[in-house]
């Protein structure tokens, strides 16, 4: 794709990223193919390539408008397009770009500006989302049933084993998990326990920054991402084998800092070494799988179970297949589910800045996942855990919560 770039953008690392990736698109079309929001809207500037078209002209100079940013808006990032693109497009770099050229632009009306900054104020603050949670869970029986759906039963973590292992990992807190989903964490260092390894939890970082990132706040996300480092480096100084991030759409987000930080003279090192070292739960646990398959209880009642991948752990980081395999092998009976690429239409934020959409996606892939009747519906990130289980009847858990079963 030829570009023009504005003299004055085209000078800056994000412009000559962004002229970089354009250049890169040839506009076929196959992404639009496997777009959750195209398959919705049927409109192309609602699908990948539009969008790219409208990123162009405003870093080209066009005209930026409400309507631009609305279609922009529009987008999950999920990143499906990726996956389908021939041509190796970075599409999801390229709409935090352009998102962020047309917000500085366009702006904001007051309360969409407004809700904006309190979700980035009440979900990056644990006291404040814990302190929301518990009052919901209180008052959950006086809300509509739609919004009381929304907030989820509260569930003991359970035991964190103690440190006993030579090799040793570490499992950052996060900023909503705890407060939604304590289990899945100490499962996880349950089940690193069992094959040898000892999980220590960390609690001085907080938010990833993803949340911060996608909605244009870039600053933010790497003061976040600073934050991190800061208390994960002595960690890592002490020998730690790796950063178990048990959220894959934080894994995601961390698998990048050391692009979001390339230009910190004080952290890019650091950010590149901690990239080296991040993984998702299932590449751990598949590499350890040799020492835990034996404690698997074969005699047990077999659980059926539908996984959703999450867009961020099958498109972001390019894991397929891992998750499906350790279920099964862990005497699950994994049942086929139709769409599997498509997102579920959580998306961080999405699913509260954008409803509808959020909500015909979330229906669309409840239907695929329910189709066989699962005992239990299975995933890998608390965003789509908790917009899925808003939906349904059916437990929807992480899926380190049945191995930590199957393993006990």
């Amino acid at each position: 794709m030829e570009t023009r770039l504005l003299p004055a953008i085209a000078a800056t690392p994000e412009g000559q990223e962004a002229d970089a990736i354009l250049r890169a698109c040839v506009h076929c079309g196959f992404c639009t193919a496997t777009c959750p929001t195209y398959q919705l809207l049927g409109d192309e500037l609602d699908g990948p390539r539009g969008r790219i078209y409208l990123i162009k002209q405003a870093l080209e100079g066009g005209d930026v408008t409400a309507k631009t940013q609305l279609h922009l808006d529009r987008c999950l990032t999920c990143r499906s397009c990726e996956t389908t693109c021939p041509s190796g497009v970075r599409y999801g770099r390229l709409v935090d770009i352009g998102r962020k050229f047309v917000d500085d632009r366009v702006g904001r009306r007051s309360t969409d500006a407004a809700r904006r900054s309190a979700l980035r104020r009440g979900l990056l603050s644990r006291s404040l989302f814990g302190g929301a949670l518990t009052l919901g869970r209180l008052a959950r029986p006086f809300l509509p049933r739609a919004l009381a759906a929304g907030i989820p039963d509260a569930r003991p973590a359970g035991p964190w084993p103690a440190a006993r292992h030579a090799q040793r990992v570490l499992i950052p807190a996060g900023c909503v998990q705890p407060a939604l989903a304590p289990n899945i964490d100490a499962a996880t260092a349950r089940v690193l326990d069992r094959a040898g390894i000892s999980a220590l939890g960390v609690e001085g970082g907080g938010c990833c920054g993803a949340l911060s990132y996608h909605l244009s706040e870039h600053d933010e996300a790497r003061a976040l991402a600073r934050r991190n480092i800061d208390a994960w480096w002595p960690h890592v100084e002490r020998g730690a084998s790796a950063i178990v991030v048990t959220a894959s759409g934080c894994g995601v987000m961390v698998r990048e800092y050391d692009h979001l930080l390339v230009r910190d003279a004080a952290y890019a090192e650091r950010a590149k070494r901690i990239v080296e070292l991040v993984r998702d739960p299932v590449e751990v646990v598949a590499a350890s799988w040799p020492a835990l398959a034996p404690r698997v209880a074969r005699e047990r009642t077999t659980v059926r179970v539908a996984f959703h991948p999450p867009c961020t752990l099958q498109h972001g980081m390019k894991i397929r297949g891992e998750v499906e395999r350790l279920l099964v092998d862990a005497g699950h009976t994994l049942l086929p589910v139709a769409d599997a690429h498509l997102c579920c239409g959580s998306a961080g934020t999405y699913s509260i800045l954008q409803p509808e959409l959020a909500t015909a996606l979330k229906a669309n892939k409840l239907a695929a996942l329910q189709d066989g009747k699962p005992d239990v519906i299975a995933s890998a990130n608390i965003g789509c855990i908790t917009h899925l289980q808003s939906g349904t009847d059916r437990p929807v858990r992480h899926w380190i919560e049945l191995i930590d079963e199957a393993t006990r």
